[in-house]
């Protein structure tokens, strides 16, 4: 059985204070949840976050990593540090580190060969842009990051992968995407899954939903077969929306 996620992705947001207060009130509403509930706070907060869950059913994760384990790259954390904080699950690929720091397949697959090395699970984000949608290109743009970034991976590492489906031309366009798009969309990942690692790995692996997820379409977009939960954005700054999202299942 596929696990059923909702992972929030804090982005640049919140300082210790806020940080502190939100996952107070996150420990308040998402015990006995039916998803794996998982929040991404800003590096700096990472430790503070882990300290403050540990004995609860929210796991933290990262925004980011670098690929290289250590070395002369100022401002960077490798897979390694994260693992000394008991940090164990990475986000890869989000399409703002795509966007705004020209991360590209190929940096992205030595990440995730870092990540996996690490013994950590990804999360990895991909999807295609408003041109491409508008082009109909969006299954093409979707295969090509997927096969340049994963397909060198063996099966039994697919253990270790959660995939992000995040229709970029969805997110703060005025462009709005169905649960129906979204099903298809995840479908045609799942049959690209399916085309070099068989049936049997395209069932198994988790596939999220990025595209500006709400309380009020979290349900029937957790509804679709091939949905196994979301990346919440700005949703997960707000307790009471994240909570409702968890819900949604």
């Amino acid at each position: 059985m596929r696990r059923k996620i909702v992972a929030g992705n804090w982005k640049m947001n919140n300082g210790l204070i806020q940080t502190e207060s939100l996952i107070v009130e996150l420990k308040k509403q998402t015990k006995g949840s039916d998803a794996e509930v998982m929040i991404a706070p800003t590096f700096t907060n990472l430790w503070h976050a882990f300290e403050a869950t540990r004995q609860h059913n929210i796991e933290v994760i990262a925004q980011n990593m670098h690929f290289a384990e250590n070395g002369a790259y100022t401002g960077e954390i490798s897979a390694g540090m994260l693992k000394s904080i008991g940090i164990q699950t990475v986000i890869l690929g989000h399409s703002e580190r795509r966007a705004y720091f020209n991360e590209t397949d190929e940096a992205l697959a030595k990440k995730v060969d870092a990540g996996l090395a690490n013994g950590m699970d990804i999360i990895f984000c991909f999807g295609e842009e408003l041109a491409d949608r508008k082009a109909g290109n969006e299954e093409a743009v979707v295969e090509s990051q997927i096969k340049n970034a994963l397909f060198h991976l063996g099966a039994e590492d697919f253990k270790h992968i959660i995939l992000a489906y995040e229709p970029v031309w969805a997110i703060g366009t005025g462009e709005t995407a169905t649960p129906e798009q979204a099903q298809d969309m995840h479908a045609f990942i799942r049959k690209t899954l399916a085309s070099k690692y068989g049936e049997e790995v395209s069932e198994s692996v988790s596939i999220l939903y990025g595209g500006s997820v709400k309380p009020n379409n979290a349900q029937e977009i957790f509804s679709k077969p091939d949905v196994d939960g979301g990346l919440i954005g700005g949703a997960s700054l707000k307790a009471e929306d994240f909570y409702a999202i968890v819900n949604a299942f």
